[in-house]
This record gives C-alpha cells, sequence and structure tokens, in this order.
C-alpha cells in the first residue's frame, strides 16, 4: 500500500505550467524521476512560475499586469508561502524569453516581447533576492543553452517544446542537488518507497533513450 505521508511537490502558476504535464514537460519530468520515492519525513516544495501573461502590454491584452503590481503580488506568494512552514521549499521562475515572430503568428499583437519578459524576469530575481527565495533566471538560461533557442524551444513562441521543458526540468532538478536543503530533497537521496532492488532505473532509462536517439 502507498504511504499516506508522501510529500507533495506543488507546481503554482499559468499555462506553462499547465502545459508542463504533457508528453515531455518539466512537471511530468519531475513526476517521472520521483514516482518511486518514499519521503514521509521531507518537506514540500512549491514551484512558483508567473509574469509571462502578466508583461503583455496594458493596450494589447486583458492579461497585463503593471510591473509594480506584479512584483508585490509575487511577494505577497512568497511571503505566503514562506509562513506556512520553516520548512517548505520554494523556487521561482522567471518568465523565459519568447519568439516574438511565432507569437505574433499563433497569438496576433498581443504586446508579448523578449525586452518585456525582460523586465519582469528582473523584477522576479530581486524580489527573490529580497525574500531569501531560490529563483531560476529561465530569461537567461534559454537564450545562453544554444544559438537556435527561439524555434527549439517553443511549440508557439511562448509554450515549450519537450526540448524547452527539458531545460526548465534540469535547471530545477540542479537547483535541487546543489541546495543544501536537509532534508534533501534530491531524488537520488531519497529511498524508494518499495525496499528491495530497484527493477526500473529512470536515470539508466533516460540515459537510454537519450543515446539511442539518432
Amino acid at each position: 500500500m502507498v504511504g499516506t505521508a508522501r510529500p507533495v511537490f506543488v507546481l503554482f502558476g499559468s499555462s506553462i505550467v499547465q502545459f508542463s504535464y504533457g508528453v515531455g514537460g518539466w512537471g511530468a519530468m519531475l513526476s517521472d524521476y520521483y514516482s518511486r520515492k518514499d519521503a514521509a519525513t521531507h518537506p514540500a516544495l512549491v514551484i512558483v512560475y508567473f509574469g509571462g501573461n502578466d508583461s503583455c502590454s496594458q493596450d494589447r491584452s486583458i492579461a497585463h499586469v503593471p510591473l509594480p503590481e506584479y512584483y508585490e503580488n509575487m511577494n505577497k506568494i512568497a511571503a505566503h508561502l514562506k509562513g506556512l512552514s520553516e520548512t517548505i521549499r520554494l523556487i521561482f521562475l522567471t518568465p523565459p524569453p519568447v519568439n516574438e515572430k511565432m507569437v505574433t503568428k499563433y497569438f496576433g499583437d498581443c504586446g508579448r516581447t523578449n525586452e518585456r519578459c525582460r523586465m519582469y524576469a528582473e523584477a522576479c530575481m530581486k524580489m527573490c533576492s529580497e525574500m531569501g527565495v531560490t529563483c531560476i533566471d529561465l530569461w537567461s538560461v534559454f537564450q545562453q543553452q544554444r544559438e537556435d533557442w527561439q524555434t527549439a524551444y517553443f511549440i508557439d513562441g511562448i509554450h515549450l517544446t519537450s526540448e524547452g521543458s527539458k531545460v526548465v526540468g534540469n535547471e530545477i532538478l540542479k537547483v535541487i542537488e546543489e541546495s543544501e536543503w536537509e532534508p534533501s530533497l534530491h531524488w537520488e537521496s531519497m529511498p524508494c518507497e518499495f525496499s528491495g532492488v530497484t527493477l526500473f532505473d529512470t536515470l539508466g532509462y533516460n540515459h537510454f533513450l537519450n543515446s539511442s536517439l539518432p
């Protein structure tokens, strides 16, 4: 019987979070890594993503949230989550960049530009620094990974391909692995829920899949 005290990893955000549970998504990737882990004594992890929709220009989209208000909202979210427990772990994700040509093609002129995403990404990082919260700068990471990031990482200019999701998932796993959280939430440090020999090694299987691709 599955244990009743498993920790909950919460992914909180917009459609980029919603889409992350599709095939090849970063939410599905994290679920895969942690699927057999037992962590009755481990604290929860909350991953927060907002800012992409907020960054749309005011005269082009009803989703627009002014930068000062976005900063205040994110600050309130961080303060609320930190106040829930001294052991809760938080990771905030900045808005990633966008492929502006694809955005216009699929969504029209919604005022969502790479420059506006940068402004909201910097606001998110500033808030996290002041609140002592871990932040992953997706806006910078995406553009540093490869030259063809605009076509490799987006299906419509905003939402992520499996390659884009892999970048997000790996950045999250890197933070979890390198953090000094006690107890650790890295999947390799957790015992399996069922004792005995593990018949299926997630890491080994993923390595096999990657090495088998043309």
